[in-house]
């Protein structure tokens, strides 16, 4: 029997967990003089009380989105996937090269040839990782580290030696054709006589991601594979056993991690930048790990986490311009979000579990 029911473990818990980290960070807003309760109200004014600000929330959400996602799908095969980063890097070096040098008519046909050039390329950023766990014993979380810095290096050397257009300074590419500009919020919800989301850069891409949260919930939990991947994860011998290849498992569930990772880039370099340059990942593939650990691994709870952190990014930069709070101090409340959703999870679900078995031998 289980200790606590579904609902306060899937809720309750990281509920709690964010009480406590907001408590921490109020005091550490307290300590460098400044007023805890006027800073959240910024916060919440700058990125959720205007259209544009929903703008900005929306946009860091979908890059969260496909992260977490990422990061979940590796999690229920028992795989620690760290390198969403780098795969979200070389995911957009493939939408970069599509929209470059593909003669796209419409967005629409760009949005899809330039959805399937991100995973395959963050699929196949994933697989060498995936191969080495799998063949060779390496450890997945070692490679996939690694491979962030590599995937850095080659964009940086692709970007400044082979892509960057003659007489540019920046390392960037030239700007894609005007036909795989992607519409934003802005064009799609503004009327004649009002402008929603005004140049705010949240774009078509955001609900490619709730698709995709859809598709990921219809593989783990409705197909034969997902269950292959939820068996494999919750016992290695027990799946063998039941006749599941650990190299099978292992491979897939990189593939399709990294190609989610490299999905991502649809945002970035095709929606908002419309080009591809340098760091458009931001650290992305890292939140990612927080999202998925605090939404457990469910696409439903990764969507309403990179929420979260999308409202932390909006409202950090808000806290940034009208206040003397370091924009660093955002980074400080992601950490504690992320210790106490993560590291000190115990912490609230021992207490909780003997609270509720206390409740059901006092029925009893």
């Amino acid at each position: 029997m289980d200790k606590m029911p579904a609902w306060a473990d899937a809720v309750l818990v990281p509920l709690i967990s964010i009480l406590l980290a907001a408590i921490i960070s109020a005091l550490v807003i307290l300590a460098i003089g400044e007023n805890p309760i006027e800073a959240l109200r910024l916060m919440v004014d700058g990125a959720l009380m205007r259209s544009s600000g929903w703008g900005y929330t929306l946009y860091y959400t979908t890059n969260f989105i496909f992260t977490g996602l990422a990061v979940s799908v590796a999690f229920h095969a028992a795989m620690f996937n760290i390198g969403g980063e780098g795969q979200a890097m070389i995911g957009g070096l493939g939408v970069a090269l599509v929209c470059l040098f593909v003669p796209w008519p419409h967005w629409s046909l760009a949005l899809v040839g330039a959805m399937a050039a991100g995973a395959v390329f963050g699929a196949a950023w994933a697989f060498v990782p995936a191969w080495l766990q799998a063949k060779r014993g390496s450890h997945i979380v070692i490679t996939t580290i690694m491979f962030n810095f590599i995937a850095a290096a080659l964009l940086n050397y692709v970007l400044v030696n082979i892509l960057r257009p003659k007489g540019a300074q920046d390392p960037a590419t030239a700007r894609f054709p005007e036909a795989t500009h992607l519409p934003t919020f802005q064009d799609m919800f503004s009327t004649a006589e009002t402008v929603m989301f005004r140049s705010s850069p949240a774009n078509v891409t955001f609900f490619v991601a709730l698709l995709a949260c859809v598709g990921v919930w219809l593989l783990i939990w409705r197909t034969k594979l997902g269950y292959e991947l939820r068996a494999f994860g919750f016992s290695e011998s027990g799946a063998r056993y039941a006749g599941i290849s650990p190299v099978r498992i292992t491979i897939i569930s990189m593939v399709i991690s990294g190609g989610l990772a490299g999905m991502m880039a649809l945002n970035t370099t095709m929606g908002e930048a419309e080009r591809l340059v340098l760091n458009a990942t931001e650290g992305a593939g890292f939140i990612g790990i927080a999202v998925a650990l605090m939404g457990r691994s469910h696409p439903f709870g990764i969507l309403l986490a990179a929420l979260l952190f999308g409202f932390l990014y909006q409202g950090g930069a808000e806290l940034a311009l009208w206040t003397s709070i370091p924009r660093e101090l955002i980074t400080v409340i992601q950490a504690l979000v992320i210790l106490f959703t993560g590291a000190l999870d115990n912490m609230v679900r021992m207490p909780l579990e003997k609270i509720f078995l206390a409740f059901r031998k006092g029925d009893a």
